[in-house]
């Protein structure tokens, strides 16, 4: 199959000098701490985000680039901890030094359009490093933006919006909060219509922490031992499914396992799909990562307008061989599994090991990370120019300490469907790409780069 326009697609980028938006007005100048679900070292990188606009005739005279860096001065009133940096304290305990420095801002045009990158836009996408200003390295995120936006104006009068957000400050909920608060500030409103809680203190470890339950995606997994993590001549590719391919999935399974939500089938069809690709060895242990958000858990809930992390990564494990051999329905039962554990009594063991245990990073090795955004409503964000026409993560590969080596796998929402975005060696991209339509029984449409 040719692979769309889009991932062939070769354009220039002009940017001008990047400089910090502090917020509009003075702001207090305090230190925050961050929770200790916040301060992991799994959540130590930036979450890169992409929007894409189309040319509004009703905006004729206004500059998008203007508009929003006027709506992020504004916005950062209100959200001022991203004003700051970050520092580490004792047991590299993180806070937020409340300076009022700002974010970074960079306005650029591209002397391409819209209509270039293709009728469905889904990751991978052209000249990615173009439309995203480089973040810095997570090692040396101390003392740096949290927060980064770049607006690029297309030749047709559409522009394309890149957002990347320190993870440690929110998850893609906290993330949606401030960007939606941002749009409507770009629409004409005086502040955000849900007024930002800071409150980190909810989700700290308790006093003594006392680590309760088993967190076995916390295993330090010696990574020389491990056959099944990607290491080089890595490619980035998304398959697009559609309601059709969901709804035969679900057939493979037996009645016994009850109601299953469609992140359960995707997430173990991907984990089977992914494993089988990769060939390790058949006794060596996998696992799948759920990022599960824990807002409906806690009791009391968290209160509206919380925009820290609340997420957590309960892990299905199992060996390659039982993964590889047993049908579908095995692998959506460790994924349910897994998920039904997580409790408002999970989230606080999980604050304490991380105290406890010197804020451990989930191991890279033998693991397959799904998140799933396609609910998240990227694509609702408008700023005047109408909703997005593609709105989402920006790539896979998120939070890895060599892209090469990730085993982030995202699903976000394209038109028509979902994409499945992934890195894998390309060897083991095709063996990918024949297992899913196998389990499909009809054809993914595939782009990649």
């Amino acid at each position: 199959m040719a692979p769309p326009p889009s991932t062939t697609l070769a354009f220039n980028v002009r940017r001008r000098k990047p400089e910090l938006i502090s917020p509009a007005r003075p702001t207090p100048h305090d230190c925050k701490l961050l929770s200790d679900i916040d301060d992991q070292e799994s959540l130590r990188f930036y979450i890169p985000v992409i929007q894409f606009y189309r040319y509004n005739p009703s905006m004729i005279g206004k500059d998008p680039a203007a508009v929003i860096r006027g709506a992020l001065a504004q916005t950062l009133v209100y959200y001022y901890p991203f004003a700051g940096r970050l520092r580490e304290g004792p047991n590299r305990k993180l806070s937020v030094d409340c300076t009022g420095e700002g974010a970074l801002y960079i306005e650029a045009d591209a002397d391409v359009a819209l209509q270039d990158f293709g009728d469905i836009l889904q990751p991978p996408f052209p000249c990615i490093d173009k439309l995203l200003y480089d973040v810095p390295n997570p090692k040396r995120m101390l003392n740096d933006p949290l927060l980064f936006i770049q607006v690029t104006r297309l030749r047709c009068g559409g522009f394309i919006l890149g957002i990347s957000v320190n993870h440690v400050m929110s998850d893609v909920s906290g993330m949606m909060q401030l960007i939606l608060g941002m749009a409507e500030i770009g629409r004409g409103a005086v502040a955000p219509s849900i007024q930002p809680v800071w409150e980190r203190q909810l989700l700290n470890a308790r006093d003594p922490p006392r680590v309760s339950l088993l967190h076995r995606e916390y295993d330090q997994v010696e990574e020389g031992t491990i056959t099944s993590t990607p290491s080089e001549n890595t490619v980035h590719r998304s398959f697009s499914i559609g309601p059709n391919q969901v709804s035969t999935l679900r057939k493979l399974l037996p009645n016994t396992l009850g109601q299953c939500s469609r992140f359960e089938v995707l997430a173990a069809c991907i984990w089977r799909c992914r494993t089988i690709a990769l060939k390790p060895h058949p006794d060596e242990e996998v696992r799948l990562l759920c990022m599960v958000n824990v807002r409906s858990k806690l009791s009391p809930p968290l209160p509206s307008g919380y925009y820290g992390n609340a997420v957590v990564f309960p892990a299905a494990i199992t060996t390659a061989r039982k993964l590889s051999q047993n049908p579908l329905g095995y692998a959506v039962k460790l994924v349910k599994q897994a998920k039904e554990r997580v409790s408002g009594e999970y989230v606080k063991s999980v604050a304490d090991l991380m105290v406890m245990k010197g804020r451990p990073h989930y191991p890279m090795a033998g693991s397959c990370v799904v998140t799933d955004v396609t609910r998240a409503g990227f694509e609702e964000v408008d700023f005047g120019w109408g909703k997005a026409v593609y709105g989402g993560l920006a790539k896979a590969g998120l939070g890895a300490k060599l892209p090469a080596a990730s085993p982030s796998v995202n699903l976000v929402a394209i038109k028509g469907g979902i994409a499945i975005s992934i890195c894998l060696p390309a060897p083991a991209m095709d063996i990918f790409a024949k297992e899913l339509e196998f389990h499909s029984k009809s054809l993914f449409i595939s782009s990649g780069l």
